[in-house]
């Protein structure tokens, strides 16, 4: 009989062991994103940000003599939202946010930089930070298997 408790007791601080492990890691995240130096900007204030660099405007024949986006290869139509960059290239206006925010923040024909690397990253940070947060559920399953005992033998069957 003490072997069948010193065993259980043992299987018992094991997985208490493993489920503080994971809350100290987790609260180690939490404090390392308070204290973060730099502030992450949301997606809005990052579109706004892009609004202030490179206004949307109304697309006529005169304004460009290439007459098609080159993000989604559709052509222009008169009156349609498009951003002009410095660089003279021209692309629709959600075709280009997009591209701004989930690749890069240059022009997507010259590669010319359309916005600065701080707001960008700062961006970048925020999405990151928004990604983890949801992402937080994945580790569930694991844990939940560690603190069973580990035991797959169901998965056997």
């Amino acid at each position: 009989m003490t072997v069948d408790i010193s065993n259980v007791f043992q299987k018992l601080c094991n997985k208490i062991a493993i489920l503080l492990i994971f809350v100290l890691v987790e609260l180690i995240i939490f404090i390392w994103k308070l204290t973060s130096d730099t502030q992450s900007i949301t997606t809005r204030q990052y579109i706004k940000f892009i609004e202030e660099k490179n206004p949307t405007i109304r697309y006529n024949k005169k304004l460009n003599s290439h007459g098609d986006c080159s993000v989604c290869l559709s052509e222009f139509e008169e009156g349609e939202k498009v951003r002009r960059l410095k660089c003279k290239h021209t692309f629709h206006k959600d075709c280009l946010d997009k591209w701004l925010q989930d690749y890069f923040a240059t022009c997507p024909l010259c590669r010319e930089q359309v916005l600065p690397d701080n707001v960008v990253l700062k961006h970048r940070q925020q999405r990151n930070q928004q990604s983890n947060i949801e992402g937080n559920d994945e580790n569930l399953p694991y844990v939940l298997f560690l603190l069973r005992g580990g035991n797959n033998s169901h998965l056997r069957r």
